[in-house]
């Protein structure tokens, strides 16, 4: 059976993760403050209008990036941004039907590997981009060296009231045991759907993925589940009233689930909890592939990556990023932590996505 897992997870990652640098530039240095070498940046216009690079993103925690990451690239490089916004597969399908302009799109694995299988990206330059040299190793190529990185990689665990379970929650098989008809799971099309899928293989005893034992401890779950959710927001909302224990969520939303309830805890399964990428890449017929590149640069940079973090809005890649036990709770953070962590065959999860949902349509969720 052909493995679902990347074999390439063993990956020697060092240093804490981080962000990015300043992008001004020294005098007469090869380098700048930062790191970065102005080489890498195309030359910033200095005089006329600011030349335009559109980003499609989802527009979460638009005053921040705006301050943070837009205005101090906009400075430095004499460049307007402007922002489209809307949800992966709002945006993606835009791209496809070559009605926007976009130059660098901010997609999840999931849907930045269709892109690619659809030739929807420009490959990169990565001598244009020498953060990458700074950034934990499951992000540099997380959908091969052609395409651009992970710039945030968090964790899908489990998140639960100890209040409502049996006992502690310390694996994936423990949603088989512990909770009592008290269960939520993510949809099979949202973004953690794939992963529930592997973590019901594992929860099986499979040292490789097996469909079959998957979807048959997925039948076996189903009287526990009270919904399957596609948007956080359903998830908060039955945690804080209690009509749920909990279940698999990623990292980044439990200060949400604390702020309703407490005492709630959030564990990384032991069998791994799985990685969530969000990648950053250059639109197939930019015509500002360097600046682009440039962009990524930045987005990769220890300043963005430490404000981020320490803002609580993107999990830092950035090997440099140093944090508090305060400013890490909540954050994917350290390469202990990375190194841990189960990372999806996205090509392969793209292969078998419509067999899956309409497997779990037709013996699940129908």
């Amino acid at each position: 059976m052909k493995k679902i897992m990347n074999a390439g997870l063993a990956l020697t990652l060092t240093a804490v993760l981080a962000a990015c640098g300043n992008n001004a530039a020294t005098n007469n240095a090869a380098t700048n403050n930062t790191g970065t070498k102005n080489a890498a940046a195309p030359e910033a216009t200095q005089a006329g209008a600011p030349q335009e690079l559109v980003i499609s993103t989802w527009g979460f925690s638009e005053d921040f990036f705006k301050e943070s990451v837009y205005a101090p690239f906009e400075k430095e490089h004499n460049v307007k941004i402007v922002v489209e916004i809307g949800n992966n597969a709002e945006r993606l399908n835009k791209i496809r039907q070559g009605s926007s302009d976009v130059d660098v799109v901010y997609l999840s694995d999931y849907y930045a590997q269709q892109a690619i299988n659809e030739g929807l990206f420009e490959t990169i330059d990565r001598s244009k981009i020498p953060n990458l040299d700074k950034i934990y190793d499951i992000a540099k190529a997380p959908l091969g060296k052609e395409y651009g990185p992970a710039y945030t990689v968090g964790r899908l665990g489990i998140a639960y009231n100890p209040a409502l379970v049996k006992g502690d929650v310390k694996s994936w098989s423990d949603m088989w045991t512990q909770f009592d008809k008290n269960l939520t799971l993510p949809a099979i099309t949202a973004t953690a759907g794939p992963m529930i899928v592997d973590a019901a293989s594992v929860a099986a005893g499979e040292s490789e993925f097996n469909e079959d034992q998957a979807f048959t401890k997925l039948k076996e779950l189903d009287s526990n589940v009270v919904k399957y959710y596609s948007q956080t927001s359903e998830y908060v909302n039955m945690f804080g009233q209690e009509e749920i224990a909990g279940g698999p969520i990623m990292e980044m939303y439990f200060k949400d689930l604390q702020a309703a309830v407490p005492d709630a805890k959030f564990v990384a399964p032991s069998e791994g909890a799985y990685a969530v990428m969000n990648t950053v890449n250059v639109v197939k017929g930019s015509d500002n592939k360097e600046l682009a590149e440039a962009f990524i640069n930045w987005q990769l940079s220890k300043e963005v990556q430490e404000k981020s973090a320490k803002a609580k809005v993107d999990s830092p890649v950035n090997t440099e990023v140093v944090l508090t036990d305060e400013e890490a709770v909540g954050v994917t953070y350290g390469a202990d932590v990375i190194s841990k962590l189960r990372k999806l065959d996205m090509s392969f999860v793209n292969q078998h996505i419509t067999e899956w949902t309409d497997r779990f349509n037709r013996e699940i969720g129908g």
